[in-house]
């Protein structure tokens, strides 16, 4: 089946950084740029009038930023998909509380901007299959991804993936197999948010993945240890040790 054509929206207010992301959607097959907005006004009337699938949306722009930009489309239908680009990390939050399915930093590595039209497209996807009510990422009662720090930007981690999560000062630490991420965010906010049908905390500075527990066994104090399928051992609190028990049904 062929690739569907997205209609595609630059809003930038820098002609070289719009003249870019021009160049480089030019190199992705089934692209079809519609136009380029150089402020967040003409962004939101240009979308009005071309009904763009998917918006590349600049944050600092004159007048309407791109987060305005954003929360007013999101009242409109059918609105476009919206991935910023931008040279700000320090926006991700905001900009996820509009749902925007990706957050590129400038300047934008090719692979990284193949990778997050490829998200725009698969977003669009569940949408026409039927599901646009569904809740969006991040909309259930536990939370269901995160965002951390990339050196092209922001990636996206679904909860599930996660292994084992650690603290480390102020941060969280999320493993993921061999690789982790820093995220801002507090041990206890994180296990009032994630699922504890998929995880438990077992120490005051570690949350687990449940099935990622492959047994516990005793130190030599007769503290619980818990045995964790990389083959690395988690020390179980003493405030947690409870947790041992409900885990193997006792």
């Amino acid at each position: 089946m062929p690739e569907t054509t997205l209609k595609v929206l630059i809003a930038d207010d820098e002609p070289l950084a719009a003249e870019r992301l021009q160049l480089l959607l030019a190199r992705i097959g089934g692209i079809d740029l519609v136009g380029t907005a150089s402020d967040g006004e003409a962004a939101v009337r240009m979308a009005a009038a071309l009904a763009p699938d998917l918006l590349l949306l600049d944050i600092a722009m004159p007048g309407l930023d791109g987060i305005e930009v954003a929360r007013e489309l999101a009242g409109t239908r059918p609105s476009p998909v919206v991935i910023f680009v931008t040279a700000f990390d320090q926006f991700a939050v905001a900009a996820f509380d509009v749902a925007a399915v990706d957050y590129l930093m400038k300047p934008i590595e090719p692979g990284r901007l193949q990778e997050a039209i490829e998200r725009a497209r698969t977003h669009l996807r569940h949408l026409d299959s039927g599901c646009a009510d569904a809740a969006p990422p991040g909309q259930s009662d536990f939370l269901e991804e995160f965002w951390a720090s990339d050196r092209s930007g922001l990636v996206r981690i679904a909860s599930a993936d996660v292994d084992r999560i650690s603290a480390e000062r102020d941060y969280m630490r999320l493993h993921v197999g061999a690789r982790s991420w820093l995220i801002h965010h507090s041990m206890a906010s994180l296990e009032e948010q994630l699922d504890p049908a998929l995880f438990v905390r077992l120490h005051r500075s570690a949350i687990v993945r449940r099935d990622f527990i492959g047994g516990f066994t005793r130190n030599p104090s007769g503290r619980w240890v818990a045995l964790l399928n990389d083959q690395t051992e988690q020390p179980v609190g003493r405030l947690y040790s409870d947790r041992v028990k409900a885990i193997a049904g006792r």
